[in-house]
């Protein structure tokens, strides 16, 4: 990954911030003060009056929100994330396809089945560190796990994985990631990529993507626990059916049916985009897994959240664009294709893992308590930060000098400020 720059806490100079805010306490001060001299109908302001505004004018600076200061990952020892501050996160990854040009090219399709799952990665950026540290392309068929209704067969290529520019007329990115999924005269070629590591418990992940093509397919970012039954499968998905409507979404904490084919209530969340939006087109989608609950997220508006069946245990992370030709992805004409498109991925997570390993991270030096106490004395956010992909520092060395709801102990002076003023002037007793 790339190292982000740290940026100092202002572009603007003290003597400016402090005038702007200055500005407003004192000019009405003076103002009114002109204005009984020229008009004796209009009460005098008291001395000690005046000299309470003047000087909550000074001390105003204090007051303003504490601005960010931008962080590093070997900086925080804990990230929170916005609408819950319940569960802290020990670890933080973000991967930018969006300025990979070196690595930018589309490969052709691979129409052989065999061929196409021995198929190599499509550039080097598969086979960097930053890659292949943390995630791996998958391979497999469904030749030993069809589906009932499946109509074709399906095959996981490494060739359907990598890196495209962008060709539109004002592109918000120069690059992507592209998953590709295309019906063949005989099968299915799909693309699947997955963390190495299936440790992960609970976690906030985000994917600045787009869903384009023909009907008859399915693009899904998801959490996942294999089992031996169909029963104890845990998942939590997102998926997006490109013969739906182009504003449909679909949440699910599997199973959502029965080793019977039945279908259980509540465990799918079917919605739409909010605010008009489609999945055509780019759009930030997330999923928070914490302790007994998973909500879903669009641009930052909550669009799902559900308790039942929420996942228990630790869990792979998985995105993929596939089809079997069965009722649930539909099935996709000869030849055509569709494609999930990914600007970024960014999440912050817990895991169980022990020692550094394939996943590239280490978690048992974090031991993190709940309320950040002690085991946790930098907390950093992903979600107030001014720098995507770069944290920032919510607070270090506990409560007192929290920052996150900005100014609180900079009020500390102001008030002491006004009391002194009231009690020394006799305002008060």
């Amino acid at each position: 990954m790339h190292a982000a720059k740290l940026r100092p806490w202002s572009r603007r100079s003290p003597s400016v911030k402090l005038s702007a805010q200055i500005n407003g306490p004192y000019l009405f001060l003076l103002y009114y003060q002109v204005q009984t001299r020229e008009n004796d109908t209009l009460p005098r302001l008291p001395s000690a009056l005046s000299s309470v505004i003047l000087l909550l004018s000074v001390t105003a600076p204090l007051s303003a929100r504490a601005e960010r200061v931008l962080a590093d990952d070997d900086s925080c020892e804990c990230y929170l994330i916005n609408n819950d501050q319940g569960t802290y996160y020990t670890h933080h990854r973000f991967f930018d396809f969006r300025n990979l040009s070196e690595y930018a090219g589309v490969p052709p399709v691979i129409r052989d089945a065999a061929s196409s799952a021995r198929a190599e990665a499509t550039s080097d950026y598969f086979l960097s560190d930053e890659w292949k540290t943390f995630w791996m392309l998958n391979t497999w068929n469904n030749s030993a796990s069809r589906r009932a209704d499946a109509t074709v067969a399906m095959v996981n290529s490494p060739n359907n994985v990598y890196i495209e520019a962008s060709t539109e007329a004002t592109p918000t990115s120069h690059t992507w990631l592209t998953l590709r999924t295309q019906r063949l005269a005989g099968f299915q070629t799909a693309a699947e990529f997955e963390t190495i590591s299936d440790r992960f418990k609970y976690l906030s992940i985000r994917m600045r993507a787009r869903t384009v093509g023909a009907p008859g397919a399915i693009t899904a970012l998801f959490t996942y626990r294999t089992a031996d039954t169909l029963a104890e499968v845990q998942e939590a998905d997102l998926e997006i059916r490109t013969s739906d409507p182009r504003d449909v979404l679909h949440y699910t904490n599997q199973p959502s049916y029965t080793e019977a084919g039945d279908v259980i209530p509540g465990a799918t969340i079917n919605t739409t985009m909010p605010g008009g939006r489609e999945w055509t087109s780019w759009a930030t989608h997330r999923l928070d897994w914490t302790p007994g609950r998973t909500t879903w997220y669009v641009d930052g508006e909550e669009t799902a959240s559900s308790e039942f069946q929420a996942p228990r245990d630790e869990s792979t992370i998985i995105v993929n664009a596939w089809s079997d030709g069965g009722i649930w992805t539909g099935n996709m004409s000869r030849f055509d294709a569709a494609y999930l498109q990914v600007q970024w991925i960014e999440l912050v997570f817990n895991s169980t893992a022990r020692r550094n390993g394939p996943g590239g991270d280490e978690v048992s030096k974090k031991k993190v308590r709940r309320g950040g106490e002690r085991g946790c004395k930098v907390v950093c956010s992903i979600d107030e930060t001014p720098l995507l992909g770069t944290p920032v520092l919510l607070w270090e060395s506990g409560a007192a000098r929290r920052l996150r709801d900005g100014g609180i102990v900079a009020w500390v002076p102001r008030a002491v400020v006004l009391v002194t003023v009231l009690v020394a002037t006799g305002l008060v007793g």
